[in-house]
């Protein structure tokens, strides 16, 4: 299907089929991912509305996840700067979730895409999510990680990110945060440090 976004065949898993709402062709466009805690701090939150508006302004499409916290700060950040942005859903596109972003994904779907590879009737069960991580990473060329604990979701995303041989690129943040444990522990790993949308910019195709 000449449709299918053709960085997300590139995966060891592609998936099978995914269900779209909004513009598919936002799933074709130099696209970078930014995923975070759903508990983030002021500062990150800060963080990753600043990288996606200045990265969208620049032509990229950023993806994430609609979680709470992070990743919604980073489809508003998009959308602020007039851009595109795709959320990969972790349930069926029967719904969205978490419920309060209905109105985000709305506005996502008006120059972007909502997506999710689940059928129609699946809810949002916990394991979803590191499932439909690998679509994240997938449609992007690189994954910024703004904050993230130990045990975090968004660390699975980059482990899966490199891979797909995809970059890594990670935020740093204050040591007394937990939630600067999984960005540094990315950079001690070589992943690159990231202060402003040039960093990633640079890294990518051009």
């Amino acid at each position: 299907n000449e449709a299918y976004p053709p960085l997300l065949r590139q995966i060891a898993d592609p998936p099978l089929a995914l269900y779209v709402r909004g513009d598919a062709r936002a799933l074709a466009g130099p696209a970078v991912a930014i995923v975070g805690t759903r508990r983030p701090s002021t500062y990150g939150l800060q963080a990753a509305l600043r990288l996606a508006h200045d990265l969208a302004d620049r032509g990229l499409v950023i993806v994430s996840g609609m979680a709470r916290g992070i990743d919604s700060s980073a489809h508003r950040g998009a959308l602020e700067a007039k851009g595109r942005t795709v959320a990969v859903q972790g349930r069926g596109m029967d719904g969205i979730y978490p419920s309060e972003n209905k109105r985000l994904a709305e506005k996502i779907c008006e120059s972007g895409a909502v997506v999710s590879e689940f059928p129609l009737g699946t809810g949002p069960q916990p394991e979803n999510f590191p499932i439909r991580n690998r679509i994240i990473s997938g449609l992007a060329l690189g994954v910024v990680v703004v904050e993230a604990a130990q045990y975090s979701g968004s660390l699975i995303t980059a482990r899966l990110a490199m891979e797909q041989n995809r970059d890594v690129f990670a935020v740093p943040g204050s040591v007394t945060n937990k939630n600067s444990w999984g960005p540094h522990v990315l950079i001690k790993q070589g992943a690159k440090l990231v202060q402003d949308w040039q960093d990633v910019l640079e890294e990518m195709p051009s």
